[in-house]
């Protein structure tokens, strides 16, 4: 018997792939642990005045435009303090380390102060908390600053401190301006340890350090300076109010352009304006008028406001003349340019009013006017004689009138209302054709509602005189306007529509009658000018039923709208069915029309509607004059029947042996639009000659009959027939002829005519 064989024993292993899912988890799980605890945030406590502006979720803290965390949670202080509100926040991980008892947080949200706009991004944004770091021991409470802390002092740039004796209107952020543009800041103020000044410190960025020398001057460009003595007050404000807004100014003597850079520990003082600073831009001024003027004394003023002052005064070898030295604010530079104005300002008393009755308290002052900004810079002028007319930019009304001459009108000459004082003329000009007189008026702003689409103006110079049996009136608009000259004016609808334009332009006309003729206003809309301006007359039959009051161009800027007044026969022409079309010179090979106009230039022509229509005041400029019906003592209407236009056109003539009888007064389609239709008017006289056996053909070109017998014979018409067009006819003797065509028949016209037409010679006597 065999044995069995003996059983190997193995020792079976603890280890199970089954372990590897948890094990897998269980580190993942690990490592999301860590993560989630590695990032997150640290809850801090900061402590507000307000909580106006912060919302949970919402408010961001930010540095340097990163957010840096979070604000969790808003509550109120309810421990014994009650210092306000405190927001929970809770921020990055990363930025633990810098949560000291010295960092700073104040809420950033807009600010609009005279010293510009802060926090403007938060319109969109929203509010946000800002962070800067600072040292000390870890902490996790904070106060909140009221408002942004001054800038460090590690900031890039020049750091400067300045004394004054008063503050003024300066605060942080206040801007330190040279020639204008802005290089810096106010930091912060406080009083002197001492008490008895201000210590403003100011920070210029780096590009612009560079600029602030040892004897550099500063001064308060803000605010206003009043002195006072026995002659009187005097109120200057120190900046051009367009300019400058308040703030710091400096600048360096020109004479000493050549020292050091400043020392940033030395304290420098703030003058307290302009003058007291003693620096300015040196500018030469001929004088033709010099009276009254006293270096060192006499300021040069800008709209009643001190901008330099009269260092010099030296009189040319003649006498006639002399150069004055100015002494001007920096900031004027970039108006020291071509178009500058100065003048000297003194009392005057003339029958067009008294000027420069401020001079009387302060004395003689010479003033400026500025050039346009970007024009050639210059540093030396002439002075004007008189004050230039005031910019399109002066409050008030700006007015231009047409007039075919000036009178007796000038610079100063008023402008009356119910003989009240309302402005005056400016400027006048002869305009661009030589052919009327521009005068520029203005209106003062409390009389600029008197003015509008109803106003209509005069010359009122000189006097009037009317006479009869009962006697003689004498009229004048006041002893001013008899003396020097005036313009008055009448609205007589003040609740008419405004003016449309800027600068509106109106009709002056020669006296107040002229100017009563109000008649009846209409807009009529042209595609262009064709010469028309205002002025331009309106006729009818070669009579003025009206007048061209504006020329302009419509808001889509595609047509030009004439405004118009009709003083003759309004009511018969502003009605439906009234149409109006331009009369220019038209010349052509043949015939010369409207050569008047020449000379006139262009009128307007209008046709009043055949029947007494609905009232209308809104019409359209025709492209040419429009097909009249024919009346019974004009002449016979006809319509001629044809298979195509050829060269026909309005106008061309009708003859009869040659001779014009009558013309084309329109064409058009027939009702299949297989025929042309052309209309004919045939002279009063001349209708006698057309019976119904009459024949009509094309007579425009010229023919050639051409045989071997006979050789060639050419046909032809007048010249104007050749290079116009025209309509020939012939009628038969005898039983042919026909009776008498009647107004509107219609007729064949022919291509050509027969040999035969051209023979036909009858006896007709025609109408006397």
């Amino acid at each position: 018997m065999n044995e069995l064989p003996q059983a190997r024993v193995h020792r079976a292993s603890n280890w199970s792939s089954i372990w590897i899912l948890p094990i897998l988890a269980l580190l993942i799980s690990c490592w999301l642990a860590w993560s989630t605890y590695s990032q997150t945030g640290v809850d801090i406590q900061i402590i507000f005045e307000s909580g106006d502006g912060i919302q949970p979720g919402k408010t961001d803290v930010i540095f340097k435009g990163m957010e840096v965390g979070k604000v969790k949670d808003l509550t109120l202080d309810t421990s014994g303090a009650k210092r306000g509100v405190i927001a929970t926040v809770e921020m990055n991980k990363e930025v633990e380390p810098y949560l000291l008892t010295n960092t700073r947080f104040w809420l950033v949200k807009p600010s609009v102060t005279l010293a510009g706009v802060t926090g403007l991004e938060t319109l969109v944004s929203g509010n946000y908390i800002e962070a800067s770091p600072g040292d000390g021991e870890s902490t996790r409470l904070f106060t909140a600053l009221t408002e942004a802390p001054p800038l460090s002092n590690d900031l890039p740039g020049l750091h400067l401190t300045l004394k004054a004796d008063r503050l003024g209107s300066l605060t942080r952020e206040s801007p330190v301006f040279f020639r204008q543009m802005q290089v810096g800041r106010v930091k912060s103020y406080a009083l002197s340890e001492d008490q008895r000044a201000v210590e403003i410190k100011v920070h210029i960025e780096a590009p612009y350090a560079s600029l602030v020398r040892k004897h550099t001057r500063f001064w308060n460009a803000s605010g206003v300076t009043v002195d006072a003595d026995l002659s009187g007050v005097k109120v200057r404000a120190e900046s051009l109010a367009s300019l400058v807004a308040g703030g710091i100014a400096f600048a360096t003597p020109e004479h000493r352009m050549d020292s050091p850079p400043v020392d940033p520990n030395e304290s420098l003082p703030l003058y307290e304006d302009f003058n007291a600073a003693q620096v300015g831009l040196k500018v030469l001024v001929t004088l033709s008028d010099f009276d009254g003027l006293q270096a060192g004394q006499t300021p040069v003023m800008y709209k009643g406001i001190q901008v330099g002052t009269l260092k010099a005064l030296v009189g040319n070898d003649n006498l006639s003349s002399a150069s004055a030295e100015l002494a001007l604010d920096p900031r004027t530079e970039d108006y020291l340019v071509e178009g500058t104005q100065f003048w000297v300002v003194k009392p005057a008393i003339s029958v067009a009013g008294v000027t420069g009755l401020e001079a009387l308290v302060k004395g003689n002052y010479i003033a400026v006017h500025p050039g346009k900004k970007g024009n050639k810079p210059k540093r030396e002028f002439f002075a004007n004689r008189s004050p230039p007319p005031p910019g399109l930019n002066t409050p008030g009304l700006h007015l231009t009138l047409l007039s075919n001459m000036l009178g007796s009108l000038e610079v100063g000459s008023p402008v009356l209302y119910r003989q009240i004082k309302v402005g005056s003329v400016q400027s006048y000009q002869l305009s661009k054709d030589r052919a009327q007189v521009v005068l520029g008026i203005h209106i003062e702003p409390e009389y600029a509602s008197l003015v509008n689409s109803s106003t209509r103006f005069w010359n009122a110079s000189g006097i009037t005189l009317t006479g009869g049996l009962s006697g003689i009136t004498v009229k004048s608009e006041s002893l001013q306007s008899l003396l020097s000259g005036g313009i008055a004016f009448d609205t007589p609808d003040l609740e008419a529509a405004p003016l449309s334009k800027r600068v509106r332009r109106f009709v002056l006309y020669a006296d107040s009658e002229s100017a009563a003729q109000y008649g009846i206003e209409v807009q009529i809309r042209a595609d262009s000018g064709d010469g028309l301006q205002p002025g331009t007359p309106i006729r009818y039959k070669g009579l003025e039923v009206g007048q061209i009051e504006a020329v302009e161009l419509t808001n889509d800027f595609r047509a030009v709208l004439l405004t118009a007044r009709i003083t003759k026969h309004s009511e018969r022409i502003a009605r439906i069915g009234t149409k109006f079309w331009v009369v220019k010179p038209e010349l052509s090979l043949v015939r010369a029309e409207n050569l008047e106009t020449v000379v006139t230039g262009p009128y307007l022509q209008v046709q009043p509607a055949q029947n007494a229509g609905t009232a209308q005041t809104q019409f359209v400029v025709q492209s040419k004059p429009p097909v009249l019906p024919a009346s019974s003592d004009e002449g016979m209407h006809l319509v001629l029947s044809t298979s195509h236009r050829r060269s026909l056109k309005p106008g061309v003539l009708v003859t009869y042996r040659g001779m014009a009888v009558g013309r084309v007064s329109h064409l058009e389609f027939g009702a299949t639009a297989d025929r042309v239709l052309v209309h004919v008017l045939i002279e009063s006289r001349y209708t006698t000659l057309v019976r119904s056996g009459s024949r009509f053909w094309h007579a425009s070109g010229f023919g050639i009959d051409w045989s071997l017998m006979k050789g060639a014979t050419i046909r032809t018409e007048s010249i104007e027939a050749i290079l116009e067009g025209g309509i020939e006819f012939a009628t038969p003797d005898g039983e042919t002829m026909g009776r008498p065509a009647t107004p509107g028949q219609t007729f064949t016209l022919f291509d050509e005519a027969n040999l035969e037409w051209l023979e036909w010679a009858p006896k007709i006597a025609l109408d006397r």
